[in-house]
């Protein structure tokens, strides 16, 4: 029987997975396009033009690697959750949530560090929950990184 703190855990997991899902990466955008001005306006067409160009690269690695989840290849394994495809390398949800806090650290300086343990926090969540490998999350968390950097240059 599974205690009440590991079923609190793992609700917790899932909320923080599920906040990658790609909520933030709208609402955060879009508070800086209402709270500040011209500023929040270029942040938000650099955010959308990021997330445009990683939703693709993403999407372009996913389907020509197709690498299979760890329950496809771990005899046994159940994740907790279910995914919303097959493939999982690179993690879509590190790699949003890298690129976003990469984002707002360019735009707002050392006070964006919650939302930088938050982007390890949605990686880490994801290999808790069975859905990817620590390299899926790697990757993610690099290439959305990148993008980021290479996007915050327009900032």
């Amino acid at each position: 029987m599974k205690s009440h703190s590991y079923r609190r855990f793992i609700m917790a997991i899932k909320w923080l997975s599920r906040s990658g899902d790609g909520y933030m990466q709208l609402v955060i955008p879009l508070i800086f396009l209402i709270k500040d001005g011209q500023a929040g306006y270029d942040f938000f067409m650099v955010a959308l033009a990021a997330f445009a160009f990683e939703r693709s690269i993403y999407f372009s690695i996913k389907n020509t690697l197709k690498r299979p989840r760890p329950p496809a290849v771990i005899p046994y394994f159940l994740a907790m959750v279910s995914p919303a495809d097959q493939f999982s390398f690179p993690s879509g949800h590190s790699m949003a949530s890298f690129l976003l806090a990469t984002l707002v650290v360019a735009y707002i300086g050392s006070a964006a560090f919650p939302i930088v343990i938050w982007a390890v926090c949605v990686g880490l969540s994801r290999i808790i929950l069975g859905v990817h490998f620590p390299t899926d999350i790697l990757a993610g968390a690099s290439l959305g990184t990148l993008i980021g950097y290479i996007a915050s240059g327009w900032l």
